[in-house]
């Protein structure tokens, strides 16, 4: 028998990451009252890229977050480069910043507890959604809530509660992160470098370490058996990547990994649960980032969610078409700009034409740079 919450949670947030915890602070500060259910305690690492464009900056300073207090690393560059060794480099339209999720999540934590989220750590077992609230099993609890948002990443068992179709295929792709330090890498640049199969990106953190996050096909890696081998044998075959990893120290005792990550397209709305971040879409690391493009989500889902709260003419599927309407219409373009880049990056050929192309177009460049970043949140 399970133990029960006599009220109903106004809007309970499955999942504690940064679309999570944004969406969680502009709702409590809107002052609704929210309860985020995340399975990991604070602070922990993630498998992310690392590096967030500026176009969040005003919105989270808006939220009660300086950026500027966070971290000192400003990147205002970009290298783009082949495992054959061309490389191509262009100035960020907006530019960014480097923070490790390890910091950024622990201090929008912080923020949500001061404006008085609540927070459970546990794991949502099963989602019912039934007389116009949602009924959430929990391991020992059921909780109710009139709204709920989906902020549980890329890959979840949440996911195949919901029976979304994405999560019954197969997907080709692994992800793997490590931290990294004595090596000699510019504050203010981001590397994207390719490697037979795949592709990885470098940025210094607010500690002086320097995040490396890749994507490789499964299939090529599991030839290999390990992490350590997989990125002697083929990641070196690059020689930017060969030369830090001769020279760069591990930070982790081992590196992260996440399997079975997926880029097909995701309902923005499932069985009425707004989706944000990666739950609503995985967005390739090539569309500006994930990490501002989750934080914009999130914001978007805490507009409608409060004006369904609080005006009874704007219904709920009033609020979840408003919700889908702009979330496509902000970020259809750019994921698939995103998709027809990373297909570029993965056929070596065709990437070195281009780079030699556009390398002597700083205008070009920063055409394709543009149409993968969105414009500043401003309110």
């Amino acid at each position: 028998m399970y133990l029960q919450y006599v009220n109903t949670n106004e809007v309970v947030i499955i999942g504690g990451g940064l679309a999570g915890l944004t969406a969680a602070i502009d709702l409590a500060q809107r002052r609704k009252q929210v309860l985020v259910i995340e399975k990991n305690t604070y602070p922990h690492h993630k498998v992310c890229g690392e590096y967030v464009s500026n176009e969040v900056r005003p919105y989270l300073k808006k939220l009660g977050l300086d950026i500027g207090k966070l971290t000192s690393v400003d990147i205002s560059t970009l290298q783009l480069g082949t495992y054959t060794g061309k490389t191509a480099q262009v100035a960020l339209p907006l530019g960014g910043f480097g923070v490790s999720r390890y910091t950024l999540d622990d201090k929008l934590y912080q923020l949500a507890q001061q404006n008085g989220v609540e927070f459970l750590f546990e794991s949502v077992q099963d989602i019912a959604f039934t007389q116009n609230r949602f009924i959430l099993s929990l391991s020992k609890r059921e909780i109710m809530a009139n709204v709920v948002i989906g902020a549980f990443g890329k890959r979840s068992n949440m996911d195949k509660r919901l029976n979304r179709p994405f999560i019954a295929k197969k997907s080709a792709w692994l992800a793997v992160k490590c931290h990294y330090s004595d090596f000699d890498f510019p504050d203010h640049l981001v590397s994207l470098q390719t490697f037979p199969g795949g592709y990885g990106g470098l940025s210094k953190t607010e500690n002086g370490t320097i995040n490396f996050c890749y994507l490789a096909k499964y299939a090529d890696f599991k030839k290999w058996g390990t992490i350590e081998e997989f990125q002697r044998k083929v990641l070196a075959k690059n020689p930017i990547l060969d030369h830090f990893f001769e020279t760069a120290t591990p930070v982790f005792e081992k590196p992260l990994s996440i399997a079975q990550v997926s880029f097909d397209k995701k309902q923005v709305v499932e069985n009425h649960v707004l989706m944000c971040g990666d739950t609503a879409g995985l967005i390739h690391p090539l569309c500006g980032n994930g990490m501002a493009m989750a934080i914009h989500s999130a914001k978007m889902a805490a507009k409608y969610v409060s004006l369904y709260l609080e005006m009874e003419e704007f219904t709920r599927d009033a609020m979840e078409k408003a919700y889908r309407k702009v979330w496509t219409s902000e970020f259809k373009k750019r994921l698939r700009l995103g998709r027809m880049l990373q297909s570029l990056m993965l056929h070596t050929n065709w990437f070195d034409f281009v780079l030699a192309t556009v390398a002597s177009s700083e205008k070009m460049l920063k055409g394709v740079i543009s149409g993968t970043h969105g414009k500043p949140i401003l309110q």
